[in-house]
């Protein structure tokens, strides 16, 4: 199995193969709208822009799960991440990224790049921590998404190389590109 075996339905209702990303580096995100990461946004878009003339693409899937920080609508989302932060890369439908409801797509992610802790000398995880101890203490065990903006990275062949907690920058991450463009 790999990640071209999954289909997703886009914002606008559209059905997409992932397949079509064959030959591609891909970063896959779970995003929010009204998020303590939200801004990431901003830095996805610099990320893509900057990458994707080389056969780079982001995919970013909405998720409500966390503190319902994504509320809206997809003509909201799409509204919302454009005039905000600009986004041109693909946006797909909300989706659930843990529990029984979860898309297989995430399912697949997670159990390809496991859960490996939060360095908790960066505040970002740190709040993340407090916060699940809180309101998710569930999830501070296993492979499950610890929180919006996780980031899964997978070469041109279709493997998933990296998983990347929410306060990891996606300016972070060029390095990590320029290795597999």
């Amino acid at each position: 199995m790999s990640i071209y075996d999954f289909s997703t339905e886009t914002l606008g209702g559209k059905t997409v193969s992932l397949s079509d990303y064959k030959g591609k580096v891909l970063l896959v995100v779970n995003t929010a709208s009204k998020c303590g990461f939200t801004p990431q946004y901003e830095g996805l878009e610099a990320l893509y822009q900057a990458n994707k003339d080389k056969g780079f693409e982001i995919l970013g899937f909405p998720c409500n799960q966390f503190l319902e920080q994504e509320p809206g609508t997809s003509e909201e989302i799409q509204s919302f991440c454009k005039l905000n932060y600009g986004v041109t890369f693909p946006l797909f439908a909300k989706i659930d990224v843990r529990g029984p409801k979860a898309s297989p797509i995430y399912n697949y992610l997670k159990n390809a790049a496991p859960f490996k802790g939060l360095d908790l000398n960066v505040e970002g995880a740190r709040v993340i921590e407090g916060v699940l101890k809180e309101k998710y203490p569930e999830l501070l065990t296993g492979n499950d998404i610890k929180w919006n903006f996780t980031k899964f990275l997978i070469n041109k062949e279709g493997e998933v190389v990296g998983r990347f907690e929410p306060y990891i920058t996606p300016a972070e991450l060029q390095k990590e590109l320029d290795r597999l463009l």
